[in-house]
């Protein structure tokens, strides 16, 4: 696994915890949620000044 790849991991583990902690999201939605956040934290790396690059 990339360098760039395990540091999304974990900032999208972060993000779904304290999401569920404060009531914005439930477990039923988990799946969901994480494919959509973990997308939006791995095209973070590959954004420049001018935003995400098309890949």
């Amino acid at each position: 696994m990339r360098r760039e790849d395990e540091i999304a991991v974990k900032i999208t583990k972060e993000i779904i915890v304290k999401f569920i902690e404060v009531g914005r999201l439930s477990l039923s939605s988990f799946s969901d949620a994480w494919d959509q956040i973990h997308e939006k934290v791995r095209r973070s790396f590959s954004s420049g000044p001018e935003g995400p690059q098309e890949e």
